[in-house]
C-alpha cells in the first residue's frame, strides 16, 4: 500500500498533518526537557517517534493515531507539566475525525 501524501492543489501540506507534526514535535521537546523519572518514558518516546513518522508519510490512519495517543497518555500518566503538549497532540489527532468502520 502506498502512503497518501496530503497536498492540496497549491502544493501545500494538509493542515491536519502540519498540526500533527507540530504537536508531536512540541510533545517530544517537552518530554525531553522533563527531567523527573518516568518509568514508561521510553514507551512514550517510541510512540511519539511513530506518530512523527506517520505524519511524515502523509495522511495517517486515524485508528493508529488514536491508539498511539492512548499509549502516550498511559505512559505519561498524569504528569501535569506535559498536559498541555499532550492535549495539543490529542487536538491534532481529532482533526482527522473518527476512524472509518471496518
Amino acid at each position: 500500500m502506498t502512503a497518501r501524501v496530503a497536498v492540496d492543489e497549491g502544493g501545500s501540506l494538509d493542515p491536519r498533518v502540519t498540526a500533527l507534526r507540530a504537536a508531536v514535535a512540541r510533545c517530544r521537546r517537552e518530554l525531553a526537557g522533563y527531567r523527573a523519572d518516568l518509568p514508561d518514558r521510553r514507551i512514550a518516546e517510541d510512540e511519539l517517534t511513530a506518530l512523527a513518522a506517520a505524519a511524515a508519510a502523509g495522511v495517517p490512519d486515524v485508528l493508529r493515531l488514536r491508539r498511539g495517543l492512548l499509549v502516550i497518555a498511559g505512559s505519561l500518566g498524569s504528569v501535569s507539566a506535559l498536559a498541555g503538549a499532550l492535549a495539543e497532540v490529542r487536538g491534532a489527532i481529532e482533526l482527522f475525525g473518527a476512524p472509518r468502520p471496518q
